[in-house]
């Protein structure tokens, strides 16, 4: 089954039970990409010596 399929079972069964539907896949994708970039830079930053993040 993929992400698809599941989504409109949880939405089927959303809909049985008077709930808002859930977010459509990959909708926070990106957000979750900026916080993990986010949290690693703050986690960098912190360490002794280390004024910027690798590159590459």
């Amino acid at each position: 089954m993929d992400a698809i399929q599941q989504h409109m079972i949880d939405s089927h069964r959303a809909a049985q039970h008077g709930e808002l539907p859930p977010p459509l896949p990959g909708r926070h994708d990106w957000s979750v990409l900026r916080a993990i970039r986010d949290r690693y830079r703050r986690k960098w930053s912190a360490r002794p010596g280390n004024s910027s993040p690798p590159v590459g």
